[in-house]
């Protein structure tokens, strides 16, 4: 933790937070407003009472009680009126303005690189985006305001009890310190048990969004029972810093209960002691304390947890502009866009690290003419998926230069450049949204005729007229209702409606039987007419009649050229063609 988590009035911090209240100017003044006018009628009805009781119960006014008694339920009615404003005003400034700031922080992670997402875990973002945003939701809420407004309220109640009578106040603030130095020894407990509480529920979403993500391996490898245990142990550890705190209240509040009872002891000793003496003090001041106690103390001890709300919301701001303040962010210093992308590519001198230091891509140079294929070899780590995820700028450059139609890649406006390149992954990630949505991308640009002709292309437009709905169907999460080779020609079908210039087929047909790749080969075909294309496969079946063979080692360029070039060269090529086919049986 860094200091900013110990301080709960950090005021560059505040100022960043209460930049998302400006839209709400209008609410948080009435919230002002109304926060003062509370601490004000705070202690009227304790006035009214002793008054009553001084002046028309003692004397036997019954008419004058009945007017008092009017008076103080008109009171009653605005005081909760007031509190039931100034409730629903804050709560509403506080969800405006994290409702804003989730936008802001959503949009800033979907333009962050991949290289982010490599080292954050994403529960923990899950986190930052959903709990610690509540946190700072409560800063408006229970933070903030409603300690100033206690704060206000205690100086008020404090004041009109020293106008009352000084002699008696100090008697009532006698145990005072006491109060101060237990709220002390409380804020800074509760302080840590809080942060603990915030790291524990953190480590909580990542594990659940790893586990349940990847819930397939756990039991494909009957890992249940362990990954339980440990489930048991974040979990308890998560229990345990919850009752660390609930310990700390259970001991904090009854002292102060303690606390309270002495100053309501030294009242009623002091107030009997001096009326018996024949004083001028008279009943209903003695009546007025006994309530001014209670609004005393109760904002005192409150103000501890509120400020320790403050604090978690400090925290959880710190976190969620930790976020913000990410530098990661793929930069669209470009801003060429041209009326149409042809897709030649050129790569010169291309050098690539994902840490800045191992080189996985070595002096990458090559070049694809417009509607031209490409396609990468090499065994597992050679570079062939780097080398698409630079030329999508996922990840940039440390040496050499990347040209599409002659314009270096962050030349051109980002948005431009990726969506004139279509990606089809070995590993389909679907949505949990209809087949029309999960191939448009909600783009409403893309109508249903453009989606059921791409569909007929590819030859998915059957199965998907079968299932319940047709391109309605609700695919749920991650394409689980339907088979690999289905969700792989929907990512097709994805590819198609973008026309792009630019197409990549990572593995596209590794994870599809034979039926399905026969089908997908003829709408490889098809996708391909007309367009730059880069094919990745560990088949070397699938890419015998590509116009160029780049052959990659080690994220070195080994040997280029086409199929037949490259077995004539008896290198690296022709080892691979000759290890898969020969095991296959199938002769050279």
């Amino acid at each position: 933790m860094s200091k900013i988590t110990g301080d709960a009035f950090n005021v560059s911090l505040l100022k960043r937070v209460f930049q998302y209240v400006k839209p709400y100017r209008s609410i948080f003044i009435w919230s002002v407003v109304l926060t003062i006018l509370l601490a004000a009628i705070a202690p009227l009805r304790p006035i009214l009472i002793g008054y009553t009781l001084d002046h028309h119960i003692l004397t036997g006014d019954g008419h004058g009680l009945l007017n008092m008694t009017i008076l103080m339920l008109v009171l009653l009615v605005l005081q909760t009126v007031f509190q039931y404003s100034h409730t629903l005003l804050t709560n509403t400034l506080g969800q405006s303005a994290i409702r804003d700031l989730r936008i802001n922080v959503f949009n800033h992670i979907t333009k962050l690189r991949l290289k982010y997402f490599d080292n954050t875990p994403i529960g923990q973002l899950i986190t930052r985006t959903v709990s610690d945003l509540e946190t700072i939701a409560e800063i408006f809420s229970e933070g903030l305001i409603v300690i100033i407004g206690d704060v206000l309220m205690v100086i008020v109640i404090i004041g009109v009890m020293v106008y009352k009578d000084w002699a008696l106040t100090l008697v009532v603030l006698l145990p005072m310190p006491l109060l101060i130095m237990a709220t002390s020894v409380f804020q800074k407990a509760i302080k840590s048990a809080f942060q603990e509480i915030r790291t524990e529920v953190s480590n909580l979403n990542t594990y659940l969004q790893e586990h349940i993500t990847g819930i397939s391996i756990i039991q494909y490898f009957a890992r249940e029972e362990q990954e339980y245990k440990k489930f048991v142990k974040i979990n308890g550890r998560y229990r345990d810093a919850n009752i660390r705190s609930n310990w700390y209240y259970s001991i904090f509040f009854p002292v102060v209960e303690i606390i309270s009872a002495m100053s309501l002891g030294l009242l009623v000793w002091y107030g009997a002691k001096t009326i018996l003496n024949d004083s001028t003090i008279k009943p209903g001041i003695i009546t007025e304390f006994i309530m001014y106690i209670s609004m005393l103390f109760r904002p005192i001890r409150e103000l501890a947890d509120k400020f320790n709300t403050l604090q978690m919301g400090m925290v959880g701001a710190e976190r969620v502009f930790k976020v913000l303040d990410t530098d990661e962010v793929t930069v669209n210093e470009g801003s060429f866009v041209p009326e149409k992308m042809k897709g030649a590519i050129a790569f010169d001198k291309v050098w690539f690290a994902y840490n800045d230091e191992n080189y996985v891509l070595k002096d990458i140079s090559f070049q694809v003419p417009a509607g031209k294929t490409i396609a990468l070899v090499g065994a597992t780590g050679a570079g062939k998926s780097s080398t698409i995820n630079i030329l999508n700028r996922f990840y940039e450059i440390q040496k050499g230069e990347i040209k599409v139609d002659g314009v270096k890649i962050q030349d051109y406006e980002l948005n431009f450049l990726r969506s004139n390149i279509a990606t089809v992954l070995q590993d389909v990630f679907l949505f949990s949204d209809t087949i029309f949505n999960n191939i448009t991308l909600n783009n409403a640009d893309i109508s249903m005729e453009q989606v059921v002709d791409a569909a007929k292309k590819v030859g998915a437009h059957d199965f998907i007229e079968r299932l319940p709905g047709g391109y309605q169907y609700n695919v749920m999460e991650r394409g689980a209702t339907l088979s690999a080779g289905q969700a792989q020609l929907i990512s097709f079908i994805r590819a198609l409606v973008y026309n792009p210039a630019i197409l990549v087929l990572d593995e596209a047909t590794s994870s599809v039987d034979t039926e399905t790749e026969m089908l997908i080969q003829r709408a490889i075909e098809n996708l391909m007419q007309g367009r730059t294309s880069i094919v990745i496969a560990h088949r070397l079946s699938t890419i015998q009649k590509a116009d160029k063979i780049l052959v990659l080692d080690k994220g070195e360029i080994k040997e280029m050229g086409t199929h037949q070039q490259l077995l004539k060269l008896n290198g690296y090529y022709k080892k691979l063609y000759d290890l898969q086919f020969n095991s296959t049986g199938i002769s050279a």
